[in-house]
């Protein structure tokens, strides 16, 4: 095993340079079941090989491919006529790129009425965070080829969510390498923390001058190889002081797969929040409801495997200039920022989402059913580990 590790290490960061020569190639490999490996969950096992067992928590078998085009026709029949604003705001993501030829064909496709996305999406992790981010992402890429393929009068478009409204700093601020005395190193980008306040959304922390610490621990511990110079040298001219994570972290995803056509969309933009408002609005106004139902369901995860989430009574978060705070419900129709002496009305909180919608922001947990609003999503590829 040893001897394998320093290609695992080049892999996971010395080849992203050339790793896409992947998505173009044909593997020849053993099938592997995931019964054989380690660390399995059960839930993930059975809704592998035994999904009878869990089809009451999934809409659908993933391994029916009977049910793909009615299931198809069916999220486009939902599914607002009118694309052009949400290919509008891509569109002003872009403003300040030179994009490939494929990616500007996908976002023109995005207009079109018989166009779906796969969608996935990951917390902005320091120099991309753990290696299943790119994994993910030439999933995406290949199954909306693959389904481009097998149904030729739909369009699929790859789409990555940029899930920078995440609040949890300490989870994106580290990356593992092999490093070279074939040991696991943590890197960590640390910074001091500033007293009382709150942790905001880490997209828009803006890097300090400890980031070059960062790439230059980054660069020691790798053993050097004909990839790590160009790899540290592209890290540290995008991940530089001043820049907020989630433009360091879009940059290097641009730089990766922008050829292949892949959108990046940053739900963190104003425009955003703006189409974003029926869902948030939907949860203010019935967040007992969602959270009953919720309850329900992971009662029952956790009496067959376990838990998969801590319910909260809202999943919605206010930000200000202190930092993001978790809504509390309280009675009278009343809510509390979390910690915090702050209360709204439920009219007053109404108010101030039409009037100020960049100030809402949804736990992580609920990034799938936000994709939902602005994309026509065939399928997700999730983005939690």
């Amino acid at each position: 095993m040893d001897l394998q590790r320093p290609i695992i290490r080049d892999f996971a960061l010395g080849s992203l340079i050339s790793i896409f020569g992947i998505i173009n190639l044909k593997v020849f490999a053993m099938k592997i079941s995931f019964n054989d490996i380690p660390g399995q969950s059960p839930l993930y096992l059975d809704y592998l090989y035994n999904f009878k067992k869990v089809a009451k928590y999934y809409i659908k078998d993933f391994r029916n491919e009977a049910i793909y085009e009615p299931h198809f026709k069916d999220v486009l029949s939902k599914y607002p006529s009118d694309r052009k604003q949400v290919t509008q705001t891509i569109k002003n993501q872009y403003l300040s790129k030179r994009i490939s030829t494929k990616t500007s064909q996908n976002i023109k496709l995005l207009e079109e009425k018989n166009t779906l996305t796969v969608v996935t999406g990951q917390q902005l992790g320091v120099a991309g965070g753990p290696l299943y981010t790119i994994y993910k992402t030439i999933t995406a890429i290949k199954l909306a080829n693959l389904l481009a393929q097998k149904y030729p009068e739909m369009n699929f478009v790859p789409v990555f969510w940029l899930a920078g409204d995440d609040h949890d700093f300490e989870e994106i601020s580290s990356i593992n390498v092999i490093n070279n005395d074939n040991k696991v190193e943590k890197i960590t980008y640390s910074v001091e923390e500033e007293g009382e306040k709150e942790a905001g959304s880490v997209g828009d922390i803006r890097l300090e001058q400890e980031i070059e610490d960062f790439i230059t621990s980054l660069g020691n511990a790798l053993r050097p190889t004909e990839f790590t110079q160009d790899v540290i040298g592209y890290l540290s001219s995008i991940y530089q002081q001043g820049r907020t994570i989630a433009e360091s972290f879009s940059e290097m995803m641009f730089k990766f797969f922008d050829k292949y056509g892949l959108v990046i969309f940053n739900p963190q933009a104003e425009d955003v929040k703006r189409l974003l408002v029926p869902v948030f609005r939907k949860e203010i106004e019935n967040y007992r409801a969602h959270a009953t139902k919720l309850i329900s369901v992971s009662a029952g995860l956790d009496e067959e495997y376990h838990a998969q989430v801590k319910i909260r009574p809202i999943n919605l978060f206010v930000n200000n200039e202190r930092g993001r705070y978790l809504l509390d419900p309280l009675e009278n129709n009343e809510f509390r920022l979390k910690r915090k002496k702050v209360k709204f009305t439920k009219d007053e909180l109404l108010q101030l989402l039409e009037s100020s919608p960049e100030m809402f922001s949804a736990k992580c947990d609920s990034s799938t059913r936000l994709s939902g609003l602005p994309f026509p999503n065939r399928v997700l590829c999730r983005w939690t580990s």
